[in-house]
């Protein structure tokens, strides 16, 4: 037997999927809308919840790849996902979250524009270095990619 945990009608935890694109050394971060309940204006991977309709196989992966589309407006069809890290953290807003990150490479011919400029008000293509050295990239996104860029 199988139990759903809720709060309040609503999930016990968000699912939240993460991810970082590479392109000749250099990582695309967006900086998250001013708008975001969580970590507004600061940099991020590409990304978002798994939505309850969503369910089925590689659910994670289909997730990463419908949020780089609507963030984006990248395809990723055929480019291959792995696997960097997962964790879990609590939002500002209190919402429990369990984060899995994912690392891959930009399509040669993808052109990334802000989609959905609520959620992404721009991007950057740094290093794992300048990534590190930008304060507007918190430890947390600096950890995950220096996992993903080794």
């Amino acid at each position: 037997m199988t139990a759903c945990l809720t709060r309040g009608g609503r999930p016990a935890f968000v699912v939240n999927v993460e991810v970082f694109l590479e392109r000749d050394s250099r990582w695309l971060l967006i900086q998250r809308g001013s708008g975001e309940a969580h970590a507004a204006g600061l940099l991020a991977g590409v990304g978002g919840k798994v939505e309850t309709d969503g369910a089925g196989v590689d659910v994670l992966e289909e997730t990463a790849r419908r949020e780089v589309a609507e963030e984006i407006g990248v395809d990723l069809t055929g480019v291959e996902l792995a696997y960097v890290e997962s964790g879990f953290f609590v939002t500002d807003d209190g919402d429990p979250v369990i984060n899995v990150v994912f690392r891959g490479q930009m399509p040669a011919h993808a052109t990334p524009v802000a989609a959905s400029p609520q959620e992404v008000a721009g991007f950057v293509w740094l290093t794992a270095a300048e990534a590190e050295a930008d304060d507007d990239c918190p430890p947390w996104v600096v950890r995950s990619l220096r996992r993903a860029a080794y």
